[in-house]
């Protein structure tokens, strides 16, 4: 739908009953944020804040909730665009079929930047930050933040729009030290678009100019969040996802301005000067923490006429990402695997917070000759996905082959688990990655952004069954309390973990216990806090698992061995995914919060019938 702004969005999606306004006052601090993770919990329709208590503008939420709106508002387009992204990933389609593909070209000729002259909407007025309505989604938030902006700027090598970078990157308004309306924080890391035009001005010793979008049509804030082919721009995708082009021009002060954006805040990153950022409920599932990221002294807060504040809420998923996730998977979920040669499909678990784990199915076509067939090429094919672009933040990647299962979903967690259970060589089928660099979000490692990776490979026939119940013969120690997740796997409650000694005696204690025992069927044991919750569902055991373990330190098992530098062992795997006293605080839900939204779901409140 060819969306002139966010006000023309908001409407349809009304007039299709897709949106329901919250007429009663709402405290930005906390209980809008309740409200839009109840209503996303129930799958509710989009949200229009009308009454923000404090804040002279409304606010509108859920917009991606499901992937069913996201596909309704751009249902003039996607078909097209998802045939522009094919198209840039093998151009020699267009070549072969030009008469088939010539809509698409032209789609894309239409869809470039168009400049406009500077009395725009968003040339309406000014405001200051603390008239942005402060949405603070989680209790131990460091103030509030800009949840859906869309981060705008320049190669200062190769200025222009052409050369430009538009992302999503976390924007921090106030709290900590920052100097009200005058500083504001960007959390981001140097591999980032954005990242590297920084790293060019600070090699310059300039500023570099950044120029932040909130609002608009919905196109935009979807292009600054994909993961586009190199030289597709985001705001050629904006244009030809929006069916109307991206328009925009310069202030007085050289900052770009989109001209349809609700607001747009301008400022300027020095060489070179960081403050602290953070904490922040992120998407793992716990706060990130306070860390210095690059400081934004601010220039100007522009904004259109009647504006309207776009923010979604992070947290443990699924939340809003997760249907952005899905809506970018079928736009674009044919690049990955043309970009790396044998990889089939590639599935960056949601429920584990998107980059702790990666499902991959590959080609094992290098040993049809042999009696057993064993991981080669996937091996490869592993490393080439662990070195690329955002999966590279991967800390768990289980990758099997292809013409050991063609039909094989991996969508599906326990039938890809099962598969890989049924097949895997615990001796020879784990390959570890020390010392390297994991996501700044994830605290399960060592330090920032440093922990471990390990892929599991599997090729072959299957070499065990699974146990549908927990075995008679398991003989635990009396510490540990074991509860059967799914077939073949065991949340087993542990002691509170103290530190790496005393972790590594429970487990001498576990091996001693059961390394005469047979338990072929019982691959894979988690120690957890809580075997209850972990086993309750697999949604809660990935979580669990994933977040918080660190595949090197966190790994051990039953008959464990190295040989020749290659750890391995007999008996069945452990992952400790114990919370340790690194780890930062999972999101707990304010309760004063909880009971408003209580109150507005209630016989006569805007959210009877909907929660």
């Amino acid at each position: 739908m060819g969306y002139k702004n966010l006000q023309h969005c908001v409407d349809d999606l009304e007039n299709h009953g897709r949106l329901i306004r919250i007429k009663e006052e709402v405290d930005p601090h906390l209980e809008a944020a309740a409200i839009h993770l109840r209503v996303y919990e129930n799958q509710g329709p989009a949200l229009y804040f009308e009454n923000l208590k404090g804040c002279k503008f409304p606010a509108v939420s859920n917009l991606f909730g499901t992937v069913e709106r996201s596909k309704f508002m751009f249902r003039d387009s996607l078909d097209k665009i998802k045939t522009l992204v094919e198209l840039k990933n093998d151009p020699l389609k267009a070549i072969k079929n030009p008469l088939k593909y010539a809509s698409v070209s032209l789609t894309a000729l239409s869809a470039l930047p168009m400049k406009v002259s500077s009395n725009a909407p968003i040339s309406f007025g000014k405001c200051r930050i603390q008239d942005i309505p402060g949405i603070v989604n989680w209790p131990m938030d460091g103030g509030p933040f800009v949840t859906m902006p869309q981060v705008y700027t320049e190669d200062i090598d190769k200025p222009g729009i052409m050369n430009a970078n538009l992302g999503m990157y976390r924007i921090q308004l106030q709290g900590n030290d920052y100097i009200l309306n005058e500083e504001i924080g960007l959390h981001y890391q140097l591999h980032r678009g954005i990242g590297v035009h920084q790293t060019k001005a600070n090699a310059q010793n300039k500023p570099l100019k950044v120029s932040i979008f909130v609002g608009g049509p919905p196109a935009h804030p979807l292009a600054a969040v994909m993961p586009l082919p190199e030289g597709l721009s985001e705001m050629i995708f904006a244009g030809a996802l929006g069916n109307r082009r991206f328009r925009y021009f310069y202030d007085n002060e050289g900052f770009c301005i989109s001209a349809d954006a609700d607001f747009v805040i301008t400022g300027t990153v020095q060489p070179m000067q960081n403050k602290p950022e953070g904490p922040f409920g992120d998407h793992l599932g716990y706060y990130s923490l306070t860390h210095p990221f690059p400081l934004m002294k601010v220039h100007n807060v522009y904004h259109k006429k009647n504006p309207i504040w776009s923010f979604t809420v992070v947290g443990r998923p699924p939340q809003e990402d997760t249907s952005f996730g899905e809506l970018i998977h079928e736009i674009a979920g044919s690049a990955i695997p043309q970009e790396i040669p044998g990889l089939h499909a590639v599935n960056a678990v949601d429920a584990a917070g998107v980059h702790p784990l990666l499902f991959a199915i590959g080609s094992e076509r290098y040993t049809p000759y042999l009696s057993e067939r064993k991981p080669q090429e996937i091996l490869t094919i592993a490393n080439h996905i662990l070195g690329k672009n955002q999966l590279s933040l991967a800390k768990y990647l289980f990758i099997c082959a292809k013409e050991d299962r063609p039909d094989l979903d991996i969508y599906n967690i326990q039938a890809f688990l099962s598969h890989i259970l049924q097949r895997i060589d615990l001796s020879r089928d784990l390959h570890f990655y020390t010392k390297t660099t994991i996501d700044t979000l994830d605290y399960s490692g060592s330090g920032l952004n440093t922990g471990s990776k390990v892929a599991f490979t599997v090729a072959g026939s299957v070499k065990r069954g699974l146990c549908n119940s927990l075995p008679e013969n398991l003989n635990l120690p009396n510490i540990f309390e074991a509860k059967l997740v799914m077939p073949g796997v065991a949340a087993v409650n542990a002691p509170q973990y103290i530190d790496e000694a005393s972790a590594k005696a429970e487990i001498d204690l576990l091996n001693e216990s059961l390394k005469k025992q047979d338990l072929n069927n019982l691959p894979l044991l988690v120690l957890c806090d809580d075997a209850g919750f972990t086993a309750k569902n697999l949604n809660n055991f990935v979580w669990v698992t994933f977040t918080r373990s660190n595949p090197a330190t966190d790994i051990s098992g039953i008959n464990s061995f190295t040989e020749h530098k290659h750890w391995g062992c007999k008996g069945p795997l452990i992952i400790d995914a114990r919370i340790k006293p690194h780890h930062a605080p999972p999101l707990v839900m304010d309760e004063k919060a909880e009971a408003k939204v209580d109150e507005l779901a209630k016989k006569g409140g805007s959210l009877y019938g909907i929660v």
